[in-house]
């Protein structure tokens, strides 16, 4: 699926990391530039916050932003399971 691209380039390596794991990326939103949502979307995830990562246009530290995103998707418990 087409989605435009992340003005920051280490932000859009994550987001690329995100839908290569399963995670949809949905540009759009208030504050944010986007968000991305977990393919398993389970209420146990996350102390009960579904897997949901905001993804913001201009963060301070774009390699910082762009860990923390990827940290999120690896730190998935039921993406441990699953494999």
């Amino acid at each position: 699926m087409w989605r435009a691209k992340h003005p920051k380039k280490e932000v859009e390596r994550a987001l690329q990391y995100a839908e290569i794991s399963g995670w949809r990326v949905e540009p759009g939103g208030s504050h944010a530039w986007g968000r991305m949502y977990c393919p398993y979307n389970r209420i146990e995830c996350r102390k009960g916050r579904h897997c949901i990562a905001s993804i913001w246009s201009t963060p301070a530290s774009a390699g910082d932003h762009a860990r923390d995103l990827a940290r999120v998707i690896d730190n998935c418990v039921f993406r441990e399971q699953s494999n």
